[in-house]
C-alpha cells in the first residue's frame, strides 16, 4: 500500500475516490491477503443501514498483521511498552515475539470453548496483554468488546448483558498514577447481574488478594502454559463481526457500534499510514486507551497492519510529573505524537518549566483526537511540543466511523490553526441546515453529514439495527449524520464546531446527556434531572446538573451523594463538574425540558435567553440564573 506523498497526488486520488470508488478502494484493497478476493467491492442502501465492502471475501485481519509482515520485519519491534512506573521495566515485542503470544492465547481461547462469533469482553489495563488479547480474538473468529477499565460495575454489566458476552478477560488489578484500581472486584460485582459469562481470565499486574471463584476464574499464566505457539486463523467473511465498542449516546442505553472485517482493516490502515505519513523506521505514540476506538485503530489495528512500532503506555501524563509524556517520548526517540486536546491543556496549564530538561527532536508529527482543538491550545501545541517546525494534524472522527475522516495529511496539506481541514480520500462531508438542505460553496455554516459510504462505515448497533438507522441514517436522506456541527471557511478547509444533539463531549470521551441523567436520577432523593455541557478550561466540555431533590439534607451533602451514585452507575469520568439544586426546570407547555435555556445558564451567558414567558413555569429561569455556579 504506498501512501500519498504530495498535495497534487492527494487531489488525484481524491478526485478518483470521489468518481470511482470502487477502482480506489479494490487498488488498495490488492495489497492485503485474502484467502478469497471479493465479488463487488461494494453494495450500499442508505435508507437501511446495509453497507457491504468487499462481498464475499474471505481473510483474517491478524493474518495482515503477522503473515504478511513476518517475513520482512519479524525482528521488528512491534509494540513498545512503557509501564505506569518509570521505574519498571519496558517490555519491547517483536513481530515474531508477538505473533507466538497472540498464537498462544489464541489456542488458550480455543481451550475455553471460545469459537467464532462468540463475544468476549476485555476489561484490562494498558498492558501488551490487551492488545494479544484483541488479536487473539480476532484470530480465532471471536467478537472482542473491550470496556474501558474506569466504567463502574453497573456499566460493565450493562456491556455484558447487551452483547451477551460468554467471555471477560480482566486483570487482578491496574495502577493509574499513584492509585491501584481494584478491577478483578468490579468484574465480580458485574457478574452478579449477568447470566452469560461462562468463563474469567485474569492477568496478574498488581499481585493483589482477589476472589478466584472456582470453575469460571482462571489465571492468565496458567492459561497459557503448554499451549502451542502456532495456531490457524478463523477464515472469516468480509463482514463478519471484528468487533463491538459502545459509546453513549442521546438516549441512556450505550450502543454497541459493530465493526465488520474487512473495511475496517482496509481504512484504518490506509488513514494511519496517510495522516501520520509513517517510515519504516518511525516510532509512533498515541495516549490512548484501547478502550476507546482511538486505541482500535491507531493503537493496535492500524498501525500494527502497516508493520510499525507503536507505543503503548500505561499511565497517566501528570505521573510521577508533568513531564511524563515528554520524557517518553525522548527515551524512545517518538516520530509521531498523537494526543488528544484535553491532556494538551492540561499541560498548558503548567507552562514551559516541566519541557525545559526535553529535546523533543525526534518528533516528525504531532496530532490531535477527541474533540475540536481550540486556537490557544493548537498554538501552545505546535509551537512548544513541535518546535514551530511538526505538522500537526488535527483529526476528526468518531467511533461509528472507524476511522479518520477529516484531517491535514502531515506534511503534505497546508496546517491552519484549530481546523481539521480537508477529507481524506473517499470521504465526502457535507454540510446542510436544519431541514436538510446543502449548503454548497465557502464561508458555510451547518449540521456535518457524509454523503457516500467509507469502508469503515458503521454497520449496525449490536442487536437493535432500527437504532442504528434512526441515530445515524434517519435525520437526512441518503446520509450518514454526525451530529457534529462544521464550518466551511474561504479556504474551503473544514472546522468542527462540536456537538449538535444531547452529546457532551468530556475530555475526548462521549457522554450522553440522557445516560448521566439517569444515573443522577438512582439517587432516592431525586426527584428529576437535567445535565448539559458548558465550556471548561481543560476538558473541553464539563457537565453541568440541574437537580430538584426533595431531601433536607444541605446541598454539599446531596451533591457529593449525587457525585457518589454517578460514579458507582457509570464510572469516575461521568461525574458532573457542577450541581445546582433547583426547586424547578424550565419546560414547555408539552413538558419539554428547555436545554437551550440551561446550556446558556451553564455557560454563563445570560443574554438572549428568548422568550421565557411561554413556558409553563417562566419564574423558574430567574430562580435558576440566580443561582448559577460560576
Amino acid at each position: 500500500m504506498q501512501r500519498i506523498k504530495t498535495l497534487s497526488e492527494y487531489f488525484k486520488k481524491y478526485e478518483l475516490s470521489e468518481k470511482d470508488p470502487a477502482k480506489f478502494w479494490s487498488q488498495i484493497a490488492d495489497s492485503f491477503l485474502w484467502k478469497k478476493k471479493w465479488d463487488n467491492v461494494l453494495e450500499s442502501d442508505f435508507e437501511n443501514a446495509d453497507f457491504q465492502w468487499f462481498k464475499n471475501a474471505q481473510l483474517n485481519i491478524t493474518e495482515n498483521i503477522f503473515e504478511r509482515n513476518l517475513s520482512q520485519r519479524g525482528d521488528k519491534t512491534a509494540i513498545i511498552w512503557e509501564p505506569n512506573d518509570p521505574k519498571e521495566s519496558p517490555t519491547y515485542l517483536s513481530y515474531k515475539e508477538l505473533y507466538k503470544q497472540t498464537c498462544t492465547f489464541s489456542n488458550a481461547l480455543r481451550s475455553k470453548g471460545i469459537k467464532k462469533g462468540d463475544r468476549v469482553i476485555i476489561y484490562m489495563p494498558m498492558v501488551p496483554e490487551a492488545a494479544i488479547a484483541m488479536l487473539a480474538c480476532a484470530r480465532v473468529g471471536a467478537v472482542h468488546s473491550v470496556v474501558f477499565a474506569g466504567f463502574s460495575a453497573a456499566s460493565l454489566a450493562d456491556r455484558i448483558n447487551d452483547c451477551e458476552a460468554k467471555m471477560v478477560l480482566t486483570s487482578d488489578g491496574n495502577f493509574r498514577g499513584n492509585k491501584t484500581i481494584p478491577v478483578k472486584d468490579v468484574v465480580d460485582e458485574a457478574l452478579e447481574k449477568c447470566s452469560s459469562i461462562e468463563s474469567v481470565i485474569v492477568l496478574e499486574r498488581t499481585k493483589q488478594n482477589i476472589n478466584m471463584e472456582d470453575g469460571r476464574d482462571s489465571w492468565w499464566h496458567e492459561c497459557i502454559e503448554d499451549q502451542p505457539k502456532t495456531c490457524d486463523s478463523e477464515v472469516m467473511d468480509s463482514e463478519d463481526l471484528l468487533f463491538i465498542l459502545y459509546t453513549s449516546g442521546s438516549t441512556g442505553k450505550p450502543k454497541g457500534v459493530v465493526h465488520s472485517s474487512a473495511g475496517y482493516m482496509i481504512y484504518s490502515s490506509y488513514t494511519f499510514l496517510n495522516v501520520f505519513q509513517y517510515d519504516e523506521d518511525d516510532i509512533y505514540w498515541c495516549t490512548a486507551d484501547v478502550g476507546w476506538i482511538t486505541g482500535h485503530s491507531y493503537i493496535v489495528y492500524g498501525p500494527l497492519l502497516c508493520g510499525a512500532t507503536t507505543v503503548m503506555f500505561e499511565g497517566v501524563p501528570t505521573y510521577p510529573n508533568v513531564s511524563r509524556f515528554w520524557d517518553i517520548v525522548d527515551k524512545y526517540k517518538v516520530n509521531q505524537f498523537y494526543t488528544a486536546p484535553t491532556a494538551i491543556r492540561a499541560l498548558q496549564a503548567h507552562g514551559l518549566e516541566p519541557l525545559e530538561n526535553n529535546s523533543l527532536d525526534s518528533l516528525k508529527v504531532i496530532g490531535s483526537v477527541g474533540e475540536p482543538i481550540n486556537e490557544e491550545a493548537w498554538h501552545w501545541y505546535h509551537d512548544n511540543v513541535g518546535k514551530g517546525k511538526c505538522p500537526l494534524v488535527d483529526t476528526w472522527w468518531q467511533t461509528e466511523t472507524g476511522g479518520i475522516m477529516i484531517s491535514a495529511l502531515a506534511g503534505i496539506t497546508p496546517n491552519k490553526p484549530a481546523h481539521a481541514s480537508l477529507p481524506l480520500p473517499g470521504i465526502i462531508p457535507v454540510i446542510v441546515d436544519a431541514e436538510g438542505n446543502e449548503l454548497n460553496g465557502n464561508n458555510v455554516q451547518g449540521n456535518l453529514c457524509i454523503k457516500s459510504p467509507w469502508p469503515s462505515i458503521i454497520r449496525t448497533t449490536y442487536g437493535d439495527h432500527k437504532r442504528c438507522i434512526s441515530t445515524y441514517f434517519s435525520h437526512y436522506k441518503g446520509m450518514y449524520f454526525t451530529g457534529d456541527g462544521v464550518k466551511r471557511d474561504h479556504d474551503g478547509y473544514l472546522r468542527i464546531l462540536g456537538r449538535v444533539d444531547d452529546v457532551i463531549n468530556v475530555s475526548g470521551h462521549r457522554m450522553g446527556t440522557a445516560e448521566v441523567e439517569n444515573a443522577i436520577n438512582e439517587h432516592e432523593d431525586v426527584i428529576e434531572s437535567a445535565v448539559v455541557g458548558y465550556p471548561h478550561d481543560i476538558k473541553g466540555e464539563g457537565i453541568y446538573a440541574y437537580v430538584i431533590v426533595s431531601t433536607k439534607l444541605n446541598d454539599d451533602e446531596i451533591k457529593n451523594q449525587i457525585i457518589n451514585v454517578v460514579r458507582k452507575v457509570i464510572g469516575p469520568i461521568a461525574k458532573p463538574d457542577k450541581i445546582q439544586i433547583v426547586s424547578g426546570l424550565p419546560k414547555t407547555r408539552s413538558g419539554k425540558i428547555m436545554r437551550r435555556i440551561l446550556r446558556k445558564v451553564a455557560s454563563n451567558d445570560f443574554q438572549n435567553l428568548g422568550d421565557t414567558s411561554t413556558l409553563l413555569n417562566p419564574d423558574v429561569v430567574k430562580e435558576i440564573i440566580d443561582g448559577a455556579i460560576i
